[in-house]
């Protein structure tokens, strides 16, 4: 990753087989709706927004970390993921489809335009800048300090982190009864590659707009009052 041969953001490991080793052990953790708004619950922002984007756009945090204004269009409801970021080091995503918009529902972009009126202002435009030095966060100390914490405090555990939202989107996508083509436009995962000479690959049509909102209703739901000192503002499923 450091010399550029490998992208940025991705587990070195994912494509190393070791024979009769290399079965999954655990089921990856997947919440569900009401875990997820409990978590939320217990959670201050920009935390919280951290962890709303990566459910609502199925990102992985060095995406989320690496998102900058500018990739929002919100006069056309999309936003284009460019670059990730992994301890400090910012490069360019290197996935099948690099240059494709994710669409973004409505009321997302709604609470995303309403994050930007208080997030502090960088000239590198960052969504996510630690204010004390103007950078992106690190995100191993986020779920560590934040995230962690908040599950423990909600009472799912301690086996929260990053890519708990990842699958959880997966799984909530396919609850919506999206085609797997579908599903891997949206989260840009390799994993499902076979299907796609099978189902062909979706466009950016309504069908993949209504299939994203599904998704995103689920996460931006009301939340339950009193457990952080902030909530949403205008905002319903």
């Amino acid at each position: 990753m450091k010399w550029g041969l490998y992208p940025v953001g991705r587990n070195p490991m994912e494509l190393v087989e070791v024979k009769s080793v290399t079965k999954r052990l655990k089921q990856p953790r997947v919440l569900s709706y009401d875990e997820f708004w409990t978590l939320l619950s217990f959670l201050l922002d920009p935390y919280r927004t951290m962890v709303l984007v990566a459910q609502c756009l199925g990102l992985r945090v060095s995406e989320v970390m690496a998102l900058k204004w500018s990739d929002f269009d919100f006069a056309n409801l999309t936003v284009r993921v460019q670059r990730g970021i992994v301890q400090g080091r910012v490069d360019e995503v290197k996935t099948e489809y690099p240059n494709d918009d994710l669409p973004l529902d409505s009321t997302f972009a709604e609470m995303m335009l309403d994050w930007k009126a208080r997030c502090p202002v960088t000239s590198e435009g960052w969504v996510f800048p630690n204010p004390e030095t103007g950078k992106p966060y690190w995100q191993g100390g986020i779920s560590k300090d934040h995230i962690q914490p908040a599950a423990v405090q909600a009472g799912l555990g301690k086996n929260i982190g990053w890519h708990t939202f990842r699958h959880t989107y997966r799984t909530w996508l396919d609850s919506t009864g999206a085609s797997v083509s579908m599903q891997r436009e949206l989260m840009r995962h390799a994993s499902i590659q076979t299907t796609m000479n099978v189902y062909g690959r979706a466009t950016m049509s309504e069908a993949k707009r209504q299939a994203n909102s599904k998704v995103v209703r689920m996460a931006l739901k009301p939340f339950v009052p009193g457990k952080a000192e902030t909530e949403l503002k205008g905002f319903s499923a």
